[in-house]
């Protein structure tokens, strides 16, 4: 019987849990809707000790650095076969350039500021890990639909700034097609077919649910947070060709038009 552990149960790794459980697979998860403590070190490595493979979607410590599952239970996942939710922010601003598993990370290439992510990400690596790039997350209750509808779209005036996206269904399938193939390790990037700018996605929800756009403004104007700001300086092209080739993985949504159209 093969037995998923997941570390930290949140969005997507739900997704992924209720696609393996569809395959027959046993499945523990630690996080406030997960069954194992995270904090319980006894209860987290009786659940390692019956798993015979363990997911991380359990982000980095952004102000102390490290990675907590490595940190805290890093021995004894050595050996085991490991998958990890990481991000493609770990490629840094490629000023709309395309990047693929080969292009140096961040914390490879000592570019820009100490990266976290980035760090986390070439700790899995080191660990044999099968580490998933993730651009901009969309899906049922997180979209460019959910923030038009709430009047939280914005449309910011930057020409030439793109970025990928996926669809959370597409990255649980992704991930299942890894964990059932006993896929090579390594880094593969799983991002839709079609990166553009956000301003593009915002308005193509808005003619799908017949409301006005949202007035176009410059970055000062829209007084966004450090985060978000962060966000729209950074810009790249993310291609998901490796994981086409290894995994045999195809995008249900492969732009997107087909994954607002699946949330209408």
């Amino acid at each position: 019987m093969s037995r998923l552990l997941i570390f930290g149960l949140g969005y997507t790794a739900e997704r992924i849990a209720a696609a393996m459980r569809a395959r027959g697979w046993q499945v523990a998860a630690t996080g406030s809707a997960g069954d194992v403590a995270f904090g319980d070190r006894d209860a987290v490595l009786a659940a390692l000790a019956q798993a015979t493979h363990v997911l991380s979607s359990v982000p980095p410590d952004r102000i102390n650095g490290g990675d907590p599952v490595l940190d805290a239970y890093g021995r004894a996942l050595a050996g085991m076969p490991l998958f990890y939710l990481s991000s493609t922010g770990v490629y840094g601003d490629k000023q709309g350039a395309w990047v693929d598993e080969a292009t140096p990370t961040i914390a490879q290439s000592g570019e820009g500021r100490r990266n976290a992510r980035a760090e986390a990400d070439l700790a899995w690596l080191s660990m044999g890990a099968r580490v998933f790039r993730l651009p901009g997350i969309y899906g049922p209750g997180r979209s460019a639909l959910d923030r038009v509808r709430e009047g939280k779209a914005r449309r910011i005036d930057l020409p030439d700034q793109v970025f990928s996206r996926v669809h959370v269904d597409d990255i649980a399938s992704g991930v299942v097609a890894a964990l059932t193939q006993d896929a090579p390790a390594g880094a593969y990037n799983l991002g839709d077919n079609l990166p553009c700018s956000g301003n593009e996605v915002t308005e193509h929800a808005c003619r799908l649910l017949g409301l006005e756009l949202p007035p176009l403004e410059t970055l000062e104007e829209a007084n966004l947070s450090d985060m978000a700001r962060g966000f729209y300086m950074e810009n790249r092209r993310v291609a998901n060709g490796k994981a086409k080739r290894v995994l045999g993985w195809q995008p249900r949504f492969p732009t997107y038009v087909e994954g607002l159209a699946g949330l209408v």
